[in-house]
């Protein structure tokens, strides 16, 4: 099983929204973070501004992972948004973001945050799968997708 997929429920993931551009998109994705945790929504779209303005996190092909760290989450969780019409993320491939894989992290979970990251980065890397997550028609297809992949892990 991937670290996503246990981080991931079938609320915080919404098929073409209606986001018109990078700020509406984080907008959605505090939203979801909030109604899932109970923390201000404020407060977590000021974590996920915050780490956009130390450079975009716009992967290219299309994908980004906005990301932050909240003081009093208790757990990472995650959201995945995909967009109706891709919006201008500053990707290194000039190319608009369609899909965003969120990730909010507590704030002094340090390593948690680097292997969540390191394994969204390798799933993101997978063509057929990024392919699936761009085009799937409902919210329970992506987390199918979701939980149906599985990283490669190093020989022990």
């Amino acid at each position: 099983m991937n670290q996503l997929s246990k981080l991931l429920p079938l609320a915080n993931i919404v098929v073409d929204s209606q986001a018109s551009d990078k700020s509406a998109a984080l907008d959605i994705a505090a939203a979801l973070f909030s109604a899932a945790s109970a923390i201000d929504r404020e407060k977590i779209r000021a974590s996920l501004a915050a780490r956009e303005k130390l450079g975009s996190t716009g992967l290219g092909l299309g994908v980004a992972i906005p990301h932050g760290r909240v003081r009093g989450l208790k757990q990472a969780m995650a959201a995945i948004i995909r967009l109706a019409v891709p919006v201008d993320f500053e990707a290194p491939d000039g190319r608009p973001v369609g899909l965003l894989v969120a990730l909010l992290v507590p704030e002094n979970a340090t390593q948690e945050h680097l292997e969540v990251l390191s394994e969204l980065a390798q799933m993101l890397s997978d063509r057929e799968l990024r392919v699936g997550l761009m085009t799937e028609s409902t919210a329970a297809g992506v987390r199918s997708r979701v939980c149906a992949w599985e990283p490669i892990r190093p020989a022990a």
